[in-house]
């Protein structure tokens, strides 16, 4: 299949790499050009613009970091949506507000073309290797359309309802992880007094009862930078969480809700972004919190 991605971060990336292992025709958009660069010498295409991507492909996929982003490379002058799309599939694989999703969702059907959310579960090893989780909402008929695809990019795909319903979830399963690394970072001050080193204290900790699978699987990675040690390149920024945090709560005030620990975390994170971490790993705000000395500012 000709596919097209906008987005070409990490994960768009990621998910590039992965359509051109299993022998898709694969084009690139990027606001940053440079950002393509990789994607060109690995065998894709290059649009100038998110029309353009649009108009050469069977499938667009975009894959970008918050709702302005979104609704730019949708609405914006050469946008998604500027193309013509009769007969055509669409997939936003972003994290975003759910009426973002049924917002460009409709806009998109209006144009004669299928549209599909998948906001997936994984970091960048996990969608190179078609390992993701999809949470993927829209209607029967589109979703099976796209289901050859989706199954090659995820381990796992869940239609869990109509165009809005994967961002829901989305947010709701981001949730406790994010509140775990913020509330790591406390559990870990606590610990101070015990002068353990960092491998024995996170080893403890990843083998109890309050512990999460992230945490399992990050747990080499938090020793080391307890320790002081450089990490690789992040799975997953303090940027992004901060973003996804922000947007569950204002998504929750849309419900008349309000979600306390997910806006104390939101401050943490906020607090270590501006503290210069924001490219950094998320699991650095838990190692800040334990590296603090006397009471938060």
């Amino acid at each position: 299949m000709n596919i097209g991605l906008c987005g070409t971060g990490r994960m768009g990336a990621a998910i590039a790499h992965r359509l051109l292992s299993v022998g898709h025709t694969v084009t690139v958009w990027n606001r940053d050009k440079a950002k393509t660069k990789p994607l060109a010498e690995a065998g894709a295409a290059v649009a100038s613009t998110p029309a353009a991507l649009a108009a050469a492909c069977d499938l667009t996929i975009t894959m970008l970091l918050d709702d302005a982003a979104l609704d730019a490379v949708y609405s914006g002058p050469d946008g998604v949506l500027s193309a013509d799309l009769g007969g055509k599939a669409v997939m936003d694989m972003s994290t975003v507000l759910p009426e973002t999703e049924e917002r460009i969702g409709a806009a998109t059907q209006a144009r004669g073309a299928a549209f599909v959310e998948c906001p997936v579960g994984g970091t960048v090893g996990p969608a190179r290797d078609g390992k993701l989780f999809g949470l993927v909402g829209g209607e029967d008929a589109d979703v099976a359309r796209l289901r050859p695809v989706l199954d090659q990019l995820c381990r796992r795909v869940e239609h869990v309802g109509p165009v809005g319903s994967g961002a829901r979830l989305k947010l709701a399963i981001n949730l406790p992880l994010l509140v775990y690394w913020q509330s790591l970072g406390e559990a870990l001050a606590l610990c101070k007094p015990l002068n353990l080193p960092p491998e024995r204290l996170v080893d403890i900790m990843a083998d109890t009862s309050g512990t999460t699978n992230g945490m399992k699987l990050r747990a080499p990675d938090i020793a080391k930078a307890l320790a002081g040690q450089p990490l690789g390149a992040p799975a997953f920024d303090v940027r992004a969480a901060r973003k996804d945090l922000a947007t569950m709560v204002a998504y929750a005030r849309t419900l008349g809700l309000e979600l306390p620990t997910a806006q104390g975390a939101l401050g943490s994170f906020t607090e270590a972004a501006q503290s210069g971490l924001e490219g950094q790993d998320a699991i650095s705000v838990p190692v800040r919190w334990a590296g603090k000395t006397g009471a938060r500012s």
